[in-house]
């Protein structure tokens, strides 16, 4: 059994989060650079949990909520440190935030291709809703400049 702590990201550790996701997370994202980190814990400094084992990122997931809806995102586990009940206890604690929040209903982001995240939420009692496809713009420069044009 392990020492495990569950708490909230600070802006000052968004570079050892970046590494963290390198090292477990699956993909990657447009936002993972140390601006998108820190603004991240800026906006809604409960958002972003960790756990830590020994002082060390070991698990993570973004609880994202805007009021209407709940979202997680990132849920990785440190490759040694899997089936090890981690993942339960970050998905306990973003629940937890959502309940006190007022969300009713939590949607999950997985990679198509991550077979072991579908089975990970599958085992967490999230199931998979077929009849939805995420549709993504990418917020460049040009795409703005655009909108503001258009």
């Amino acid at each position: 059994m392990i020492d495990l702590q569950i708490r909230a990201a600070t802006a000052d550790e968004a570079e050892a989060v970046l590494a963290f996701w390198r090292e477990s997370a699956e993909g990657t994202s447009v936002s993972d650079d140390v601006d998108g980190v820190t603004r991240l814990v800026a906006r809604d400094p409960e958002a972003l949990l960790l756990a830590l084992a020994d002082g060390r990122i070991v698990g993570s997931v973004i609880a994202g909520w805007d009021g209407w809806r709940a979202s997680l995102y990132r849920l990785a586990v440190l490759p040694a440190y899997r089936r090890r009940g981690i993942s339960t206890a970050l998905l306990r604690a973003a629940e937890e935030r959502f309940t006190a929040l007022g969300g009713r209903r939590v949607d999950a982001m997985v990679l198509e291709a991550n077979g072991t995240g579908r089975m990970l939420w599958a085992a967490a009692g999230y199931e998979r809703e077929d009849h939805w496809r995420r549709w993504v713009k990418p917020l460049t420069e040009r795409t703005r400049r655009e909108k503001r044009e258009g």
